[in-house]
């Protein structure tokens, strides 16, 4: 078990400093960004605060008492934290009724529960739920940590003792019999229940993995193996059948214990038997069929003389009275106790991750037909408005918006407190999502009355179990200015992400309300909890801070201000003043929207956080304001659907680290301008040149008052991150890309005197805006790499990023160390002692980059800009021109820089997508909005490289149809009465994709002889006899859809139905089918659907088996395992990999301490473990890791996502290192199936599932197959990385492999010879993989030759030739392994010690030249650890 130990020595420090110092980063509560936003190589997006302070999380009081500061021991203090968690376990002997002794390893930091929920579990203790666990007599507490019991020790002996039932713990017994009875049965994770989830991997390894794979006979193992793939999987099939999607598992097929478990109808007791103990009576059918009744009294449960319709509860005579219900029922019914058993066995065996409930419900979109069974335990939750789980909990219904709040109060001293508080958080947040997601389904069915019920329908709001629901129309014209449903639709999610910003800041003393946001049947429904107090007062009286009107009436509140400009530095939210209706003052710290209420519990709530971050210009038209050419020449701004359109979390992160190096380069530019100043005056003396002439042209927004006094404020901005960023030297970014980033800065920045040449935006030499170089050697800071490193100089002169940076940043531009000490000295002190040039150095840079203080680099941006009716005071004009102008060169800057950064990763392939999901997330790490898709993909179009962005390009576009149709559809679903439900989602289906012309069938009533009384008004939501879908028709949706695509993206579609657009853009209809059903939240049934078909539909209504809900809601985070992660990734990139092991290892123990067992960030860790422990030699150990984190992924993200694919390919490899061919094989093939349905044939990625397939089939010597898929990756690579790319060359050689193995050496030579000549023009003849392919040419001609000999003798002679043995090579496993290594990214070299020591050396070099924040292993995204671009990691010493 994970320990939470008390006895952390006081001298730890708090979290701010944390392991990641072992490798020398700045210590910086990363968490403060929202959840890191991962890129696809692996890298944390949202790491660099490069104007949050180091006191993110906590007041800067509160770390100084911590002794949190910087100067720490590091090392020490984190190798104690490491130590400290490591808890020794011991082993007690437990003994239950009817069982052995047996022994259970425990630890003590455990509680008894654990214990319980143990034995609950085992198999042959399962049945009991009603014991108290004892030592020596003495009943144990089940909230008592093992610890605290006196007596407790290695090898004390436990008894389990039945207790007296209760009403409580009889319905606990049998809804826990209930589950053990469900235990293999798939139907919960099918009908997305009870956070259950599917996974298959099972089927695929036939159990074959770990233990019982060693016991398998080695030898004969390779004459077993049948390799043929099924057809559909061939390269060139166009085949894509659904059904292998989810195949069956033989585990499934029920065993049936019992026919029929229910309550029964002679509940409760009567009175007089209650005084007899009668608890409640339950009915079953037995499998032999027969019928009984059985009471639960408080000694346990027996038979009684009651039947279906006579009431006779005296015990039946034999009552079999048993304390468990499986007891008595193994007594009465051998089929059960056969069954029963039988079952369990089969149940244990799983692997627990397939068993652990998630912490957030996934769905599956398809599904088998399920038969429906009776279950008296799933018809009474219906009707609850509590969880199943809740039912332990006392008190009636949770106080969600207590619970939430208690919860982040919780102290945060140190690791153990901060571990039981995150794991609290997580725990209360991941049970609100499931409540407000029951409720919000429960709303839009109908089944929860409205507070307000008489107001119609849309505008009704609602509360269930203390959660407040609303729909997303625009009630009472709220939003009449900003587009009305349009802005009340984005609202929610607006506000959900600036909660979700809030939160990450955590700030002590300030409350966000919990938040979800549910769309489901074409509605979105916002469930939150509830302010105390604030039902009971009109809302004009509790908002003490805001304004409820939109900035018509503004009221302010010292409390709040103070709270507030706590998160103005990390959330970069510039202090203003707004005038009120009486044009008086007011102070702000957040937009006017955003409204502080006081509750009745004396905390301070924030709450309409939809503008939290500023507004996006480029999609903002204001009359009279002008964009900067970069987003003119895009065509923008445009008209969008609301004016709530904002920019993102991540992009004003990346615009400030640009803005911040450019700070940097222009302070030293200066410095350098002002000592050759200084040299010239020397060396001429000549008095009239003057410095001045250095200084840089401001744009004409400015004021240029060069004399500014730095003001109190501005020295006081400066804190700690400020120098924090400037003591790591220049973080450079290297999207300051060309030159000062596109001539939007260009002209603001770039000092007259130096060769600054500004350069177009032309797309190709932007690199990653999230990008950063650290210089000094031992200090890495908390920027992020991601892509190719620039040169300083170069990056100056012509504003391009190529060859990485070598040597230090000073060499490069010489002022820059000055200007960091300068930088840092003015914020040591007021900057008394600083003459006034260098003062008027860092003036002038800060005027430049529009940095709102004069001493310091600090860029904020105000959120209330171009808000409609909001009005500044007169004094702040000009800087309300400066941050309209801030504005618009963050709009500029994501058109000119981040979205070709996007294009240039997919180019280097550091970025893959694969469907809309990864898409989507691609473009949320570098901060652009969906609603730019067009743009990306025009871009992309004008690239002269289109050809190898082909797949991305496919996926926008599928992207973009599957968001307009949802858009459509939204709509569309409104309109539907529930009865005609699953008729209108297949009729809808059909107009998408079906080759007929669908004609509605409006489904024949079930209830013909109703009358319709269209008096009454209907209260459901969609209520109505509405047909109006019947008359939607393919070409209406498809012209509906075009439309869709030109209004929202501005991009114009050329298409009039699906089958035109399966021809014009390369796409599956299978594929759009996942991506419409996974937005919507369709279920379909697994069948084989003929969309081609032109005389009849592919879907008719039976086809529709559910509507799910779309759930939107926060995601705490673990901090400190995320930081131990981080500073293992770290130290496995400079080459230790053992320390990084143990580093990862208890990151993984951490992340189980605060999220349970399931999560996609566990799912990472397990995955680089895997790596790791291969890479290291233990093949075993990867094996187990990956085929946990296969499991979790399928679990938690969903059987084909495509992090599931990726997990899927490591484990093939894994496993075939392990010497499991075929289970290699079957997990290949299963990835390149989900592969195919997620994203068809033509993806870079499949070049490399390709490439494996190809090897492993070469191992197993079936030549032709091989062939046909290296074949297909050869084409694949020459496609996307170019025909001179080595990845091709190495596919030559593997196809040229399996050539000479079939003894057809002129192919052979062939593909070899082509190989060669790459790798001769890309590394040069002298280079050891020119020579190798050299030696194996010679190699290959030489047994041509040798064949070419034979055959001439056998025609000369006949049969009686003497036949010289030919050497045919079957390839050796090990050589395969080896390739297999390469193409996946892992080298093996032999070194000498001496190498060691040097290898080591240049690792750490580079790492610190260039790994700097290459943090968090992507935690959502698919990579692998990017070893491969390493030097080697894995050192065999000789």
């Amino acid at each position: 078990m994970v320990s939470k130990t008390d006895d952390i020595p006081a001298s730890v420090p708090n979290c701010n400093v944390n392991t990641v110092d072992l490798v020398g980063e700045t210590p910086d509560r990363k968490e403060t960004t929202k959840a890191p936003h991962k890129d696809p190589c692996g890298h944390s997006v949202d790491t660099a605060v490069m104007n949050g302070g180091g006191a993110h999380n906590l007041s800067e009081e509160e770390s100084k008492q911590d002794g949190a500061g910087d100067t720490d021991g590091g090392e020490d203090s984190n190798e104690q934290e490491v130590i400290v968690i490591q808890d020794t376990g011991f082993t007690v002997k437990i003994q239950a009724p009817g069982t052995e002794l047996f022994d259970l390893q425990v630890s003590p930091q455990e509680m008894v529960q654990e214990i319980h929920q143990v034995l609950m579990d085992r198999e042959d203790t399962c049945h009991r739920t009603c014991f108290s666990l004892q030592l020596d007599s003495n009943v144990l507490d089940n909230f008592a940590e093992l610890k605290s019991i006196e007596g407790l020790q290695e090898g004390s002996l436990l008894k389990v003792v039945e207790e007296p039932y209760t009403v409580r713990e009889a319905r606990i017994h049998v809804r826990h019999i209930r589950d053990l009875l469900k235990g293999l049965d798939p139907s919960d994770a099918y009908n997305g229940v009870d956070c259950n989830s599917l996974s298959f991997l099972s089927v695929f390894t036939d159990g074959d993995l770990g233990d019982s794979g060693k016991r398998k006979k080695k030898g004969s193992e390779l004459e077993q193996i049948d390799c043929t793939p099924p057809e559909h999987i061939l390269p060139g099939s166009k085949e894509r059948p659904l059904l292998p999607l989810q195949p069956q598992n033989k585990d499934w097929k029920p065993m049936q214990c019992l026919k029929v478990l229910t309550m029964s109808g002679w509940n409760p007791p009567p009175g007089n038997r209650k005084m007899h103990g009668d608890l409640m009576y339950l009915y079953m059918v037995t499998v032999e069929e027969r019928h009984i009744s059985i009471t639960a009294s408080t000694r346990g449960f027996y038979l009684n003389q009651s039947t279906t319709y006579t009431f006779n509860p005296k015990p039946a005579n034999p009552s079999f009275l048993s304390h468990s219900l499986v007891e008595l029922l193994s007594q009465i019914s051998p089929a059960f106790k056969k069954n029963f058993t039988a079952l369990q066995k089969k149940r244990v065996q799983r692997h627990p991750f397939e068993r652990i409930a998630t912490p957030f419900q996934v769905y599956s979109w398809t599904a088998p037909q399920v038969d429906h069974t009776m279950d008296c335990v799933r018809a009474e939750d219906a009707y609850t408005s509590r969880l199943g789980y809740e039912e332990h909990i006392p008190g009636q219904t949770r106080d969600w918006n207590e619970e939430l709040q208690t919860t982040r109060e919780l102290a945060r001293k140190n690791l153990p407190d901060r571990l039981l508080r995150e794991r609290a958080i997580f725990k209360v947040h991941s049970d609100f999502a499931a409540a407000a997601t029951r409720g919000s389904m429960a709303v839009i069915d109908g089944n929860v009355m409205a507070i307000n019920p008489g107001e119609e329908t849309r505008m009704q709001m609602f509360i269930w179990n203390n959660i407040f629901f609303s729909l997303g129309f625009d009630v009472r014209d709220h939003y009449r200015e900003l587009g009305g449903d349009a802005a009340a639709h984005a609202a929610p999610t607006n506000d959900l992400n600036g909660v979700r910003a809030y939160g990450a800041v955590d700030v002590e003393g300030l409350y966000t309300l919990g938040t979800v946001v549910v769309d489901y049947r074409g509605y979105r429904v916002t469930a939150q909890s509830i302010i105390p107090g604030i039902l009971e007062r009109e809302q004009e009286q509790s908002v003490i801070y805001g304004s409820i009107d939109f900035g018509k009436t503004v009221v302010s509140h010292g409390k709040y201000l103070e709270l507030l400009e706590r998160t103005s530095r990390p959330l970069k939210v510039q202090r203003h003043n707004v005038l009120n209706e009486n044009d008086e003052s007011m102070e702000l710290c957040s937009s006017v929207e955003c409204k502080g209420i006081i509750g009745n519990d004396g905390r301070h709530y924030i709450l309409d956080l939809l503008r939290t971050f500023p507004p996006d210009l480029n999609f903002l038209p204001v009359e009279g304001e002008e964009l900067s050419p970069e987003s003119v020449r895009q065509g923008f701004p445009r008209q969008h659907r609301h004016r709530l359109a904002c920019l993102r979390q991540e992009l004003i992160e990346a615009f400030v680290e640009h803005r911040y190096l450019l700070f940097m380069k222009m302070a030293a530019l200066q410095l350098m301008q002002q000592k050759a100043n200084k040299e010239r005056k020397l060396a001429t003396l000549t008095e009239n040149s003057s410095p001045g002439a250095a200084v840089p042209t401001l744009p004409s927004t400015e004021t240029p008052d060069a004399s500014a006094e730095s003001s109190e404020t501005s020295t006081e901005t400066l804190t700690d991150a400020n120098s924090d960023a400037v003591q790591t030297e220049t973080t450079s970014t290297s999207d300051a890309p060309q030159a000062a980033a596109t001539e939007a800065t260009a002209t603001e920045a770039a000092p007259k005197a130096e060769p600054m040449t500004e350069t177009d935006s032309s797309a190709t030499t932007t690199t990653n805006a999230s990008q950063a170089t650290p210089i000094e050697d031992n200090v890495v800071p908390t920027v992020t790499t991601n892509g190719p490193l620039v040169p300083f100089a170069k990056a100056i002169q012509n504003g391009e990023c190529e060859s990485p940076l070598e040597g230090k940043a000073e060499d490069i531009i010489p002022g820059l160390a000055q200007a960091k000490e300068l930088a840092e000295s003015l914020a040591a002190e007021d900057g008394s002692g600083i003459d006034p040039k260098s003062r008027e150095v860092i003036l002038n840079a800060c005027k430049a980059v529009g940095s709102i203080s004069n001493t310091s680099f600090d860029i904020r941006f105000n959120p209330d800009i171009f808000s409609p009716g909001v009005r500044f005071p007169e004094v702040s004009a000009d800087d309300i021109q400066k941050q309209k102008q801030l504005l618009k060169d963050a709009g500029a800057f994501l058109v000119s820089c981040q979205i070709p950064s996007l294009v240039k990763d997919c180019l280097d392939h550091s970025a893959l997508p694969m469907d809309g999901a990864t898409l989507t997330e691609a473009l949320h790490q570098r901060g652009i909005n969906v609603r730019y898709l067009g743009n990306v993909l025009a871009f992309v179009d004008k690239t002269p490289a289109k050809a190898q962005l082909e797949h991305f390009y496919r996926i926008g576009i599928s992207e973009l149809i599957t968001r307009c149709a949802k858009h459509i559809f939204k709509t569309y679903l409104q309109g539907v009465e529930l009865s005609a439900l699953s008729a209108a989602v297949s009729h809808f289906l059909n107009c998408f994709l079906s080759s007929f012309d669908a004609v509605a069938h409006l489904p024949a009533d079930e209830l013909v002889s109703r009358r319709k009384n269209r008096k009454r008004r209907n209260r459901v939501p969609g209520g109505g006899d509405n047909t109006a879908w019947a008359s939607l028709t393919p070409s209406e949706l498809w012209k509906n859809i075009v439309s869709e695509a030109q209004s929202y993206y501005h991009f114009t579609l050329h298409c009039e139905n699906a089958d035109q657009v399966v021809e014009k853009y390369g796409l599956q209809k299978i594929t759009l089918l996942r991506e419409i059903s996974i937005k919507a939240g369709i279920q379909i049934l697994i069948k084989e659907y003929n969309f081609d078909s032109r005389h009849k539909p592919a879907f008719t209504e039976e086809d529709i088996l559910n509507i799910f809900p779309v759930v939107k809601h926060v995601n705490p985070k673990a901090s400190d395992a995320f930081h131990f992660f981080q500073s293992g990734q770290a130290k496995v990139q400079q080459g230790y990999l053992k320390e990084g092991c143990e580093l990862i290892n208890e990151a993984l123990n951490l992340f189980n301490n605060v999220y349970g067992a399931m999560h996609v960030e566990i799912c990472a860790c397990l995955r680089l473990l895997a790596r790791l422990n291969y890479i290291m030699g233990d093949h075993h150990e990867a094996l187990s890791n990956q085929q946990k984190a296969v499991l979790m992924s399928e679990r938690v993200l969903g059987v084909e996502h495509p992090n599931t694919i990726q997990e899927y390919m490591h484990l093939a490899l894994y496993c075939f290192a392990n010497g499991q061919l075929s289970t290699a094989l079957k997990l290949l093939y299963r990835a390149r199936y989900l592969m195919l349905m997620v994203c068809g044939e033509d993806h870079p990625e499949m070049a490399l599932l390709d490439s494996n397939i190809g090897l492993v089939l070469h191992g197993v010597m079936e030549y032709d197959l091989s062939l046909r898929f290296l074949e297909n990756a050869l084409a694949i690579n020459s496609k996307y990385h170019g025909p001179r790319s080595l990845k091709v060359a190495l596919s030559h050689h593997l196809v040229a492999r399996v050539y000479e193995s079939k003894a057809e050496f002129r192919s052979a030579l062939q593909q070899e010879k082509e190989g060669y000549t790459i790798y001769k023009n890309q590394v040069g003849e002298a280079h050891e993989k020119t020579k190798e392919s050299s030696e194996y040419l010679k190699y290959l001609t030489q047994q041509a030759v040798a064949l070419q000999r034979t055959m001439n003798e056998i025609y000369k002679n006949g049969s009686n030739a003497s036949i010289m043995p030919l050497k045919f090579t079957a390839p050796s496993m090990a050589s395969v392994l080896e390739q297999l290594n390469i193409i996946n990214g892992i080298i093996f070299i032999p070194l000498s010690q001496k190498d060691l020591e040097n290898l080591k050396a240049e690792v750490q070099r580079r790492q610190q030249l260039q790994e700097s924040g290459k943090s968090m292993e992507d935690l959502t995204v698919d990579s692998p650890l990017e070893l491969e671009d390493k030097i080697p990691m894995d050192v065999n010493v000789d």
